[in-house]
């Protein structure tokens, strides 16, 4: 790989934004949320690249300096021929260590903000970016807009096993999206909530289940879903061992209990926060 795995997870404090790049720094090309790789797969360095413009700072990965840019012409033939071919930051995640999936991910991120925060919500000016931050301000009403994160959760629902049988646990499938996998409920914080009071929240919402103990399991920032999208992850019990999932019709299409050594196989990917949280109760349990 032109990445090798990263002993530290990257580091997302902007160096100094009035630096250009140095040709060994990373140089993130994004288009969408797709990536220019090297012919290996890895991420370029800024050398290997032609002429950029438009470098934002994303921070550094075990001390190397990283970059973002965004091409509106991912078809471009000089930029193919001077690195590799154009992944979805799906495959990338899927075969990167996970820093660097991470940072490919931070930078379709960023990108994905600045092109989508450009003018003033108050007073319609153009913004300004903030010196070393991930933020711009407005030049002549003062709003500071940052990156701002939306926060979302989801969890892996148990109960005990019937007549003695292995855990179960319960999984959904949504009504779009990704509509073959069996994956956990999930949803957006809202305005005023706890993340506990959230997961309870969705959960009586989308299979009328009630629960008992909701306990953190660990995060992940997610790049397919927008912008600042970090998801924080819970296990959780029901309070009624015997209740059955009712899905909302909407959101979800089915739900139902499974043993934890008879899962199915469509199951959510390696490199997500929902398959860590499915696999850690399989183990569990």
């Amino acid at each position: 790989m032109t990445v090798p795995p990263p002993e530290r997870p990257p580091s997302t404090t902007d160096h100094a934004a009035d630096l250009s790049p140095a040709p060994g720094d990373l140089g993130l090309v994004v288009s969408g949320t797709r990536l220019l790789t090297t012919p290996d797969g890895g991420l370029p360095r800024v050398g290997e690249l032609p002429a950029e413009t438009g470098w934002v700072p994303l921070g550094t990965l075990d001390g190397v300096p990283t970059w973002a840019t965004e091409t509106a012409d991912p078809s471009r033939a000089a930029t193919q021929r001077a690195v590799g071919r154009w992944r979805s930051w799906r495959a990338l995640a899927a075969e990167l260590p996970e820093p660097v999936a991470t940072l490919a991910g931070r930078a379709v991120a960023v990108v994905t903000w600045r092109r989508t925060h450009r003018w003033c919500g108050a007073c319609r000016a153009a913004l300004a970016d903030v010196p070393g931050q991930t933020a711009r301000r407005c030049p002549d009403c003062g709003l500071y807009v940052p990156l701002r994160l939306s926060p979302a959760v989801l969890a892996a629902i148990t109960r005990p096993g019937r007549s003695g049988g292995p855990t179960e646990l319960l999984l959904v499938r949504h009504a779009s999206g990704p509509t073959e996998l069996w994956a956990l409920v999930a949803g957006f914080v809202e305005a005023g909530e706890s993340l506990e009071t959230a997961v309870r929240r969705e959960v009586t919402e989308e299979v009328s289940v009630a629960l008992d103990t909701v306990d953190y399991f660990g995060s992940q920032p997610w790049a397919i879903s927008g912008p600042g999208v970090l998801l924080a992850g819970f296990t959780a019990t029901v309070a009624d061992p015997d209740a059955e999932p009712v899905v909302d019709g909407q959101e979800l299409v089915r739900a139902r209990w499974f043993p934890v050594d008879g899962l199915p196989a469509e199951l959510p990917p390696a490199y997500s926060i929902s398959r860590w949280l499915i696999d850690a109760v399989a183990a569990r349990s």
